[in-house]
């Protein structure tokens, strides 16, 4: 199979057959093999209704409902874990993502062989309130990640199908997919420019949380990264430093005290005393937090899991 598409979807009955019959005149004018996996996260109206009568006429729709409301990043995993087509297409089910857009994706992991590829809206049809906020968390990602996409949040993605399976997606982790695969080992990631439409149907389902939630998703998938397998390189490096620099302190002011001044005052009535002491607690206290995440994981089931592109021989 050619093409899976993953659509994860809360509350967009209205959208869902425009959508679906868009996406098969696509795919019959380009005569690619493919399936649809439409993931209900729990919706309140009529969209598992409406995605059953989408599986009844057609053979390539696929769906998985959840109890409940787990978030787009639960959608997303459970998705990819069922997808089995050579690429693997994300895209919102809102009809702001235009599927037009697949072809040309498809030919660039295909062609130019690239293991994921973004997409851009370039032109933004969202208030102020929004594309403002969105500027400066993009600009924030790029540095913390190295990656130099234009629009990380896009839904509209490509992949490579060993790549969505070497990832693991949680909390709202799925605005930095990118950034996982480049962590996972895949560094061809390219970007493309792609139709932002206009919201048809119902009304968005993320709120400004979302601005307080996606800076310290990422700050925790740069430090998984960098340090998940290593943690004391961080957490030691800061409690020696922190240490150090307390005990220079302290030894500075014992020679000052001793052999400079010969002060009779006590260094405990100087306030670089506690200035001292509080750095070298606080270096203890790093240390031991590199230390007890070391042990947790050697003890994890996945400390010695590696990701293994190729294999030769027994």
């Amino acid at each position: 199979m050619q093409l899976s598409i993953v659509i994860p979807l809360y509350n967009e009955a209205e959208s869902l057959p425009e959508l679906h019959d868009w996406i098969v005149s696509v795919m019959a004018a380009e005569q690619l093999s493919y399936e649809i996996w439409f993931i209900d996260d729990g919706s309140k109206d009529n969209s598992w209704e409406v995605i059953t009568q989408l599986s009844a006429q057609n053979a390539a729709v696929k769906a998985l409902k959840f109890q409940r409301n787990y978030g787009k990043s639960a959608a997303l995993q459970v998705g990819f874990e069922a997808a089995q087509g050579q690429v693997v297409i994300t895209m919102d089910a809102d009809l702001q993502d235009s599927p037009d857009e697949i072809p040309e994706l498809y030919r660039m992991v295909m062609q130019e062989d690239l293991d994921v590829v973004s997409g851009w809206k370039k032109v933004r049809h969202d208030p102020l309130s929004k594309t403002i906020p969105t500027k400066l968390y993009n600009w924030a990602a790029r540095r913390i990640t190295g990656i130099y996409l234009h629009d990380f949040n896009c839904g509209l993605k490509a992949y490579k199908n060993e790549v969505i399976k070497s990832i693991e997606l949680y909390g709202d982790m799925h605005r930095y997919i990118p950034a996982l695969a480049k962590y996972a080992g895949f560094q061809k990631i390219g970007e493309k420019v792609v139709v932002h439409r206009a919201r048809q149907y119902g009304v968005t389902k993320f709120g400004l949380n979302r601005f307080l939630n996606g800076p310290l998703d990422l700050m925790t998938v740069a430090f998984m990264g960098k340090f998940g397998k290593k943690p004391m390189h961080f957490f030691g490096a800061i409690g020696v430093f922190m240490f150090l620099l307390g005990f220079g302190l302290f030894a500075y002011m014992g020679i000052d005290k001793l052999l400079i001044h010969q002060s009779a005052e006590r260094l405990s009535s100087r306030s670089d005393f506690y200035v001292a002491l509080v750095a070298m607690v606080i270096g203890v206290q790093f240390f031991m937090a590199g230390f007890i995440a070391e042990l947790i994981g050697r003890n994890s089931s996945t400390r010695n899991h590696y990701l293994i592109s190729s294999k030769i021989g027994q």
